[in-house]
């Protein structure tokens, strides 16, 4: 069920609980296929521009101690940064190219609703963002529409496939939503975008590349 915050004299404040519901599909749209394999291929040693340099280098490890084959376009959430900002990166590792998006934290992240990752938690029930090494998997048609699930590589997020932490979209994900609040609304824990913006995420990162989330302290 939808929660409004109380009225105060800024207005209505948005906050969306953890049965939020997603945009409607007004027409399904088939899967995009992901991008065809490429052969692995060294990732560059300096952060892309846009991209922070301790995360990017948290990433590229990651890389290496999961031995994840696709290395041509990885995900980077930098929750360091507040829900306002593109904080979400597609990384191009071949020649440095860089999409940014904005993407939503879970609402046990940040009870408060000020739009900063509090904390993670991989704990069920939580409906927190958990930190970690992911991989995409396959696509399905749920609540949301078109969705892909992930699945956890760390101990951190580990229960990311049973807590159904997946990539969808969701209309406080919206630019409408930080346009009026200044902040976009929370997920239960997953990746949620606005409608536009779900769609290159999807088909750059599916066919099990690698997102990985995490801050700074």
């Amino acid at each position: 069920m939808l929660r409004l915050g109380a009225v105060g004299v800024g207005g209505v404040m948005l906050s969306s609980a953890a049965s939020s519901v997603g945009l409607p599909s007004v027409v399904f749209q088939a899967p995009r296929s992901p991008l065809p394999p490429v052969s692995p291929v060294p990732a560059a040693p300096r952060a892309p521009f846009g991209v922070e340099q301790r995360i990017f280098e948290r990433a590229r490890a990651a890389l290496d101690a999961h031995r994840i084959y696709q290395r041509d376009f990885i995900g980077i959430a930098d929750f360091s940064l507040p829900s306002s900002e593109r904080r979400f990166h597609v990384v191009d590792l071949r020649n440095g190219h860089v999409e940014s998006f904005r993407v939503a934290h879970g609402q046990g992240s940040d009870p408060n609703h000020n739009g900063f990752l509090d904390r993670f938690s991989n704990e069920f029930g939580s409906y927190a963002t958990s930190n970690g090494a992911y991989t995409t998997g396959e696509y399905y048609h749920g609540k949301y529409g078109l969705s892909m699930k992930t699945h956890g590589r760390d101990w951190s997020n580990s229960n990311a496939e049973p807590r159904a932490i997946v990539i969808h979209n969701a209309w406080y994900a919206e630019p409408g939503v930080v346009a009026q609040h200044g902040k976009l609304g929370r997920s239960q824990g997953c990746f949620a975008f606005s409608r536009k913006d779900q769609w290159p995420v999807m088909q750059k990162l599916a066919g099990g590349r690698m997102i990985y989330a995490d801050k700074l302290a």
